[in-house]
Order: structure tokens, then C-alpha cells, then sequence
């Protein structure tokens, strides 16, 4: 790889009208994980078991925790997660940790897939992988500003290496911080910098100078070490050049990523136990997107148009080539750019119609994984996750806390005993069923009382979207033997598919932080039975499948009435309604309680200094209470945001403090400091900040990770207050959530990567069904636009876009050649 200096990219305010393709598309990629389980773990505690739980780092940043799996070897997580990141990541690792209550956790071993394992599995890695020992030469992270130069005439040549500065090393003294200096070898000679005390963002600012060799074979290695006075010193990674012989002077500077020490050979013998993984990296090109304006029009349109007789619907013929493989990820997106267009009530509506034509079993009405069923069940998502969290979260709460025993299965009834010391008796089975479809009652009972009175909390849209669905069915199947199919389709998405699922796995929807124990786990998934019958509406036909769940039906009998009743109002929405709610509104992006740093006086910075408030983060601002029902002072504007980033351990005592720069009112920059606590709130509390100020003109590219203590930068050193940051903002890397703000570009370029990779067999499906309407039309129609249908015009769309990209791909390469050096070369 060349060397060459980072040039910050063109920001919105540069002033160009009509910039480039090459300058104004973005590089966006993704990383999609899925931490299955692990297998034959060492045991770690005294009991012969351990408590596992994986830290995910990408780069060496802590971005994610699972759950905690208790007193096992074999841990399930199935946990889920999506990061946004910049294309330049290297890798990413799973680190198996042991819960220790009492003292540190345990390392158990960690596993390691490089970007480049990645780019060679397009579809994703899946797979098994042996946990590692760490080995603390390995653990490198951070990168070192140099300048390399050729002095002198042909005669007498020297090469001069200037050690500017180092930013974000790792931290090996348990203060949080390192003692970092430089060790610079060439030619079989060494030099070394100076020691910067307690800092991982050291500056040096030295020279060291050699004598150039042409015929040397050694090369230049500068290594970072951290000093220590009576242990060995730590390894804190290197660069390594090659110098390459020429004939005129020549300068190059930049930024470079340390590389960790493999000199020592691996040893992979499997005994830490192995880790199944599933990771895809996604790399995107975006245009701008005027490019992509035919393409969503063109879908719009045909939205808009709804079911042409005798014609063929563009609609029909995605859903038709969209394979089970995709078809999630194609709703999900479809789903978004029509909410982005208004569109999403007529979008499900022209699904339900063309599901509804190819069915008259109402049985098996939106049963199976269509792409209705899936667009419709994204939605539900997109739209209606903080209306999830507000009917489901006191009854889910509720189970965790009470913790209480309940099976109706006879064949796994524990027999107990129950009473005071002195008075045991035996409960018998009867009892124990009894007594658990008591509670269970109540549960269910609540969880009705909280849906019936949920109408109003209901977003608009959804509940526009159910109407339009209710009316559908009602139509297809106006016979009174199916009065009850109407109700059915919609609690086939509310109950089955949306309540149900976040029932059973409260985690994977946010409604907990944390897996449920065993007892916990089996009383919501009998829940979650629960509501599925009273979804399906049919208590005789449960009953007939599991007869043990009899002892619940009377109160499943009077669910199901109050569910329809539920429903009809839930539809009884008038079209003025549904555009106004809306506006009413102001959209709340995340809430909770979090510690914010108390800045009076000038004591030491420590975490007690913290004081708890209950913050909302609203499309708007940032802002705060004493309670979650208090009255909420406007805190910061997001508009006056410049930056939200990870605080250094050190500065608080805590590795789960985050800093909000923002603009004061004389527009002078002032930080909040604010800690989560744990390393999960803090990343999803800085995904949520970065994601509502992704447009904000003024954002910083660097930062201070540390604190302004006394008269210096407790992370460099530095001491003016006011000068740039040690460290780069990090304003891409974010976790995917189902609220996210929408994302036009990216959806469209999604949906064009998702049908120009479709698009032979869309025009095999597209003939065909032209055969078999007997129509002769050829694909490259002439005369009258408005004459072309849908598909046709859709070809000539891909066609135009992909065109753009090969633009955009050969102006990239070409300014990549242009900056493209030869004076040294960097080994890898």
C-alpha cells in the first residue's frame, strides 16, 4: 500500500452546485453479526462451570455485550446485531468472557475475522471458529502520525523519520493509560524517543536520522513500547517500511495503523472451546440521489396505480423473483422508502390485495413468509417498536420481577415443597397447576386491560394500515362463516408475529436487557401461547393441540372478545386523523436514566461526581428531569451538537462515559459528560445522538477523549483548552435499530442492488407472464413513455443506474491513482 496523507473529504458546505459523481457518492458499509452459541468451554469458577458472555470489538473499540449465559459450557445467545461503520474497519473479534461477581472477569479466549475473510465471502461467514489464547503482543490498536525523508545528495543520502504524535493506543498500566516512547531501528541501528507519561495520546515531535543504505535489506521499523519501571515493557504495535532507492528528495506524511507483533507462531489445539458465528460485511457505493429518483418514482407510480386488470403490476413481479433467502431484508427496505414517501398505507394495501387474489382458504390467509406477511411485519417494527415497549413493558417487567413458578404441562410440573421451617408439606400436582393458571390469568388479564386502552398511544399509521387490511378481507370474505377472518388477519400480524415473538424473547426487542433465567423463560413462552390463541380466535382448536392449556381457556374466551372489540376501535380512524396525529407529535428516538457529571467546583473528577436524571432524546432536542414524569428543561438543541464520543476510563473511573459537545448560546463549545451503565447503553445511547445529528453542518473531526483537568488535556497533555482534538470523531460507527431515521439514499440503493442482481430472472418471469396473458409487447417498447409498462421501464432504469456506478467506480480509481506514491512501500 502507497503512502500518503488523509485530506479531509468535501463537506456539504463546500460550495459546489453540481459536484462530481466521484466526489459526492459515499462509501457505506455494514456489518451484520449473529452470536450463536459456544461449545466445550473450560470451566472457570470453582463450581466446574462458568458464566460466558461475548464482548464484541471492532478495531479494538468495545461496540457491543451479550447477555450473560449462567453456569453452563455450552452458552446459546442467538443474539442479533447490525453496526454502521467506515469502510475502512480491519476486523472484528469475539471475546468469551467468565462473569465473576467478586473479582474481574475471566478471559476465556477470543476469535478474530479479518476484514479480508470477509471480502472473501460475499454472502456472509458461518461457521465454528476455536477460541484463542490472548496473547497481549497481539493486542495492538491506535494508529502513529509520521513523516519519512530522503536528505542529501547521491553521495552522502540520509533517511530522516519524524515521530509527530499517536492517538487512541492501548491502555496497559491500571491507571487506564500507558507510558508510551518510540524505538525507531534501521540498518541494525536503534534510537528512542522520550517517555510521555500516563497518556494514550502521546506527543513527541522528534527526529531520528540514519544513514541510507541502498543495499540494506533491513527495514525501517518504528515500534511503540510502554515504559515500565520494574516489570518488562509492553509491546504497543509497529509500522514497517520498505525503502525503496530514488534519485531526488522526497517527503511523504501521514497517519498509520499500528500492527501487532506475529512473529511467534500460532498454536490452534481447540482447548478453549470453539464459538459459531455468522458475520457479513456489506460494502455500498451511494449516489446522490437525483440517481435514484427515476427508480423511486417509477415504484411510487405503480404504488399509486394499485392493481391493473389485464395489466402486469411491477409489484407482482418483485414479489414473484424475491426468493425466501432475501425476502426480509427486500420487505425491510421496500418498507422504509415507502414510509419515506408517504406511501407505506398504499404500499401494504396493493400486498394485501394481490396476496388476498391468489388465495380463498382464509386458513392459510398471511400464514406463510410472503413478502406481504414480511413487509407488513417490518412495519410493525419500523413503526411501532415505542408502542410495543409502552403496552408490553409493565407485564413483561412484572414476570421478572415476581419470578414466580408456573407450569400447566403435567409431565413438567416440579413438585415442591411449600410452608415455613418446622410445617413442610408436599404441594401436589393439582395445586401447582392451580396456582400457576392463577397467575398466569393475571398476567393475561393485565396485558388485555393495557392493549384495550392502547388505542390512542397506537401511531396513526398502523392503525390506518390495519383498516385498510380489515376492509380487504371483509371484502374477499363477506359469507358470516368467515366473520371471524377479518379480525384474524389482523391479530395474525399484531398478535402472532408482533407481540408474540417480543414476549418470548424480550432481549431481542429491548424490553430487557438481559436473557430470561430458566423459570422466567417457560412462564413467558406460556404467555406468549396465550396470546397466539387469542390471536388465532379459536380456543377449541388450541385446546384440541394442547389439552394441558384447558385450565386457561375461560379467561382465553373473554381475551378474544375483548381483542375484537379492541380491534374495532383500533380501525375506526378517520382520514383527517390519520394526517394529523402525526404532526401532534414530537418523535421521542430514545429515553431513560442516565448520571450526568455535576461541573461545580474544581475537586478531582471522579464517578461520584455524578448525579441521576431521566433524559429524553427527541427529534428536536436533548432533555432532562428528575423523573421520567417531570417536567423536562430543554437541555442541548440538536442542531447545536457537534459531536457525541466515547470518554476515556481514566478521566472518571468509568469505561462507560460519554461526552456531548454542542455550541452554547455565544456559540462557544461546551461538553457534557454523561455515563451509562454499561457498555450496551452507552453505544446505543451514541448511535441514537449520531444518527439524529447525521445532517448537522458543523460537526467536529476530532476530539479530546479525556478531560480539561487543571491546566491540561488529561489525554494529551495539551494545553490549550481550545485547540484541536487527539483524537478522530467517530460519527459513522453506529448500531442498526428499528426506529432509525430514514435513510433515503441508502434504501434506494438497496432495493437497485437487490433487483439489478434479479433482474435475468425478473425478465424470464416477466416473458413468461406475458406468454400467458397472450400479449405480444417486447421489452425495448418505442413511442409513448406512458404506453410502457412497468417492468419494461424498470429495465431501462437498472440499465441507467448501473451505467452511474461504473462512472462513480472509475473516477474513484482514477483520483486513486493520483494519489498514489512510490517513494515507500508499507509491509502488512
Amino acid at each position: 500500500a502507497g503512502l500518503s496523507p488523509r485530506r479531509p473529504a468535501a463537506g456539504p458546505g463546500s460550495g459546489r452546485l453540481q459536484p462530481s459523481l466521484g466526489s459526492a457518492m459515499a462509501k457505506r458499509s455494514s456489518l451484520f453479526l449473529r452470536i450463536v452459541e459456544g461449545k466445550n468451554l473450560p470451566a472457570k469458577d470453582i463450581t466446574g462451570s462458568s458464566d460466558p458472555y461475548c464482548i464484541v470489538k471492532i478495531d479494538n473499540e468495545a461496540i457491543i455485550r451479550t447477555a450473560t449465559v449462567w453456569k453452563t459450557l455450552s452458552p446459546f445467545w442467538g443474539e442479533e446485531y447490525e453496526v454502521h461503520l467506515p469502510p475502512t474497519f480491519h476486523s472484528v473479534s469475539f471475546y468469551v468472557m467468565d462473569e465473576d461477581a467478586l473479582s474481574r472477569d475471566d478471559v476465556i479466549g477470543k476469535a478474530c475475522v479479518t476484514r479480508d475473510v470477509l471480502t472473501e465471502h460475499p454472502k456472509g461467514y458461518s461457521g465454528w471458529l476455536n477460541l484463542t489464547e490472548i496473547d497481549p503482543d497481539e493486542e495492538v490498536q491506535g494508529e502513529i502520525h509520521l513523516q519519512i525523508e530522503i536528505l542529501g545528495s547521491d553521495a552522502a543520502r540520509k533517511l530522516r523519520c519524524k515521530v509527530f504524535e499517536a492517538r487512541d493506543l492501548a491502555r496497559k498500566d491500571r491507571n487506564g493509560a500507558s507510558d508510551p516512547f518510540v524505538r525507531v531501528r534501521y540498518n541494525s541501528k536503534t534510537q528512542e524517543s522520550s517517555v510521555v507519561k500516563k497518556s494514550c495520546y502521546p506527543r513527541w515531535n522528534e527526529s531520528f536520522e540514519f544513514d541510507l543504505d541502498e543495499s540494506a535489506t533491513e527495514k525501517l521499523c518504528i515500534e511503540v513500547w510502554d515504559w515500565d519501571l520494574v516489570s518488562r515493557n509492553d509491546f504497543l504495535g509497529k509500522v514497517v517500511f520498505n525503502i525503496q532507492g530514488s534519485q531526488t528528495v522526497q517527503q511523504e506524511e501521514g497517519w498509520f495503523r499500528l500492527r501487532p507483533d506475529k512473529s511467534k507462531p500460532r498454536v490452534d489445539e481447540g482447548n478453549l472451546g470453539s464459538l459459531q458465528l455468522q458475520v457479513r460485511l456489506r460494502d455500498e457505493t451511494v449516489l446522490p440521489g437525483s440517481y435514484y429518483q427515476p427508480l423511486v418514482q417509477l415504484l411510487c407510480q405503480e404504488v399509486k396505480a394499485g392493481p391493473k386488470d389485464g395489466k402486469l403490476s411491477l409489484i407482482t413481479l418483485i414479489d414473484e423473483t424475491t426468493t425466501a433467502e432475501c425476502r426480509q431484508e427486500v420487505a425491510i427496505n421496500l418498507v422504509k422508502l415507502f414510509l419515506g414517501q408517504g406511501l407505506a398505507k398504499e404500499f401494504l394495501d396493493l400486498l394485501f390485495q394481490l396476496e388476498l387474489d391468489k388465495t380463498d382458504e382464509p386458513n392459510t390467509l398471511f400464514r406463510s413468509n410472503s413478502l406481504a406477511s414480511k413487509s407488513m411485519e417490518s412495519f410493525l417494527k419500523v413503526a411501532g417498536m415505542q408502542y410495543l415497549h409502552s403496552v408490553l413493558g409493565p407485564t413483561v417487567n412484572r414476570v421478572f420481577d415476581e419470578k414466580k413458578y408456573i407450569e400447566l404441562d403435567p409431565s413438567k410440573v416440579e413438585i415442591k415443597d411449600i410452608g415455613c421451617s418446622g410445617l413442610h408439606r408436599i404441594q401436589t400436582e393439582s395445586e401447582v397447576i392451580q396456582q400457576s393458571t392463577q397467575h398466569l390469568q393475571s398476567y393475561l388479564t393485565d396485558l388485555l386491560i393495557t392493549i384495550a386502552r392502547s388505542v390512542r398511544t397506537c401511531p396513526a399509521t398502523i392503525r390506518a394500515t390495519f383498516r385498510q387490511l380489515f376492509r380487504r378481507v371483509e371484502e374477499h370474505f363477506p359469507e358470516n362463516k368467515h366473520k371471524n377472518v377479518k379480525f384474524i388477519a389482523v391479530t395474525s400480524f399484531l398478535c402472532l408475529r408482533f407481540f408474540s415473538p417480543a414476549i418470548m424473547s424480550p432481549k431481542l426487542f429491548h424490553l430487557r436487557e438481559k436473557h430470561a433465567d430458566a423459570r422466567t423463560s417457560r412462564t413467558l413462552l406460556l404467555l406468549a401461547k396465550a396470546i397466539q390463541t387469542v390471536g388465532n380466535m379459536d380456543a377449541a382448536a388450541s385446546r384440541a393441540k394442547e389439552s394441558w392449556m384447558a385450565p386457561l381457556q375461560p379467561t382465553v374466551q373473554q381475551s378474544i372478545s375483548q381483542m375484537k372489540e379492541f380491534i374495532t376501535k383500533l380501525i375506526d380512524i378517520e382520514e383527517k386523523e390519520e394526517v394529523d396525529q402525526p404532526k401532534a407529535q414530537t418523535l421521542v428516538v430514545k429515553e431513560g436514566p442516565l448520571f450526568i457529571h455535576k461541573s461545580k467546583g474544581k475537586g478531582p473528577l471522579l464517578s461520584s461526581s455524578f448525579k441521576k436524571l431521566y433524559f429524553s432524546l427527541t427529534s428536536e432536542a436533548l432533555s432532562f428531569a428528575k423523573t421520567p414524569n417531570s417536567k423536562k428543561s430543554s437541555f442541548i438543541t440538536l442542531s447545536n451538537i457537534r459531536a457525541a464520543e466515547k470518554v476515556e476510563e481514566k478521566s472518571f473511573g468509568s469505561s462507560h462515559v460519554m461526552q456531548i459537545i454542542y455550541a452554547d448560546e455565544a456559540g462557544q463549545l461546551e461538553m457534557a459528560y454523561l455515563q451509562c451503565k454499561c457498555v450496551n447503553e452507552l453505544n446505543q445511547w451514541l448511535s441514537a445522538l449520531r444518527k439524529v445529528c447525521v445532517n448537522n453542518a458543523e460537526m467536529l473531526c476530532s476530539y479530546h477523549p479525556g478531560v480539561f483537568k487543571g491546566d491540561k488535556w488529561s489525554c494529551c497533555h495539551q494545553k490549550d483548552k481550545t485547540g484541536l482534538g487527539c483524537d478522530k470523531t467517530r460519527h459513522g460507527v453506529t448500531l442498526q435499530e428499528w426506529n432509525d431515521p430514514l435513510d433515503p439514499d441508502l434504501e434506494s440503493q438497496l432495493i437497485f442492488r437487490h433487483l439489478f442482481g434479479v433482474r435475468e430472472l425478473m425478465r424470464e418471469k416477466y416473458l413468461e407472464m406475458l406468454t400467458e396473458k397472450n400479449e405480444n409487447v417486447l421489452l425495448s417498447q418505442s413511442g409513448d413513455p406512458q404506453n410502457v409498462d412497468g417492468p419494461t421501464r424498470l429495465f431501462q432504469v437498472l440499465r441507467d443506474l448501473e451505467d452511474a456506478h461504473h462512472t462513480a467506480l472509475f473516477s474513484s480509481g482514477t483520483l486513486a491513482d493520483r494519489n498514489r506514491n512510490c517513494l515507500l512501500e508499507l509491509q502488512t
